[in-house]
Order: C-alpha cells, then sequence, then structure tokens
C-alpha cells in the first residue's frame, strides 16, 4: 500500500536538517514543471520511469504529480520494484501552492 505524505508534512521534513532529505521525483511532463516546480525535485516524466529507475537514489522518495494521482500510481511502481520508502505528495503541488507555497504558479 502506498503511503502518501501531505504538502505541509512534506516542507516540515524538507526543513529538518537532522533528517535524511528525500528523493523528490516529479513524474509530471517538461511543460507541467517548467509552469510550476518544488525546488530540488528531480523531473522524470511517469512514461519514462520504467527505463530510468535506476537513476535513484537509494533512499526515501517522494513522488510528485500535479494533482496526486499519477504520483500515487508511480509510487505503487517503485515499491513492486522494490523501492523500500516511497511516499505519494497527496494533492500534488496543486496542494503544495494551497498550503506551502501560496506564490507558486498554478495551472
Amino acid at each position: 500500500m502506498v503511503r502518501e505524505i501531505g504538502a505541509t508534512a512534506l516542507a516540515a521534513w524538507l526543513a529538518d536538517e537532522a533528517r535524511h532529505k528525500p528523493c523528490l521525483l516529479d513524474v509530471r511532463e517538461p511543460w507541467e514543471i517548467e509552469r510550476a516546480a518544488i525546488a530540488g525535485s528531480v523531473a522524470i516524466p511517469m512514461h519514462l520511469i520504467p527505463m530510468r529507475m535506476n537513476e535513484l537514489p537509494d533512499g526515501p522518495v517522494v513522488t510528485i504529480c500535479h494533482h496526486g494521482v499519477r504520483s500515487y500510481q508511480i509510487a505503487l511502481y517503485l515499491e513492486k520494484a522494490g523501492f523500500d520508502e516511497v511516499y505519494s505528495l497527496a494533492g500534488g503541488v496543486e496542494e503544495w501552492a494551497n498550503s506551502v507555497d501560496p506564490t507558486m504558479a498554478r495551472y
């Protein structure tokens, strides 16, 4: 079962210097990332994950998309592929903009 993490919980994790930072895996299309992205994210479009998941570092991964649907699917895929600590950002960048960064562009 995929674990989800809320935007404010992820922001707190990223701000916690004592905690190992997750890989922020943005699975949206390039045009979407150009409009709005969480700083430090690694961009790999959803359809390329099977070919490029070997590029992901060891450790926790948080998958990100626009509203949380694609990221949930990719988190499930990564879990089935053997990744141990995978989370999907609940509500995606839309929720991040609502809860964490109101200056983020929306689309």
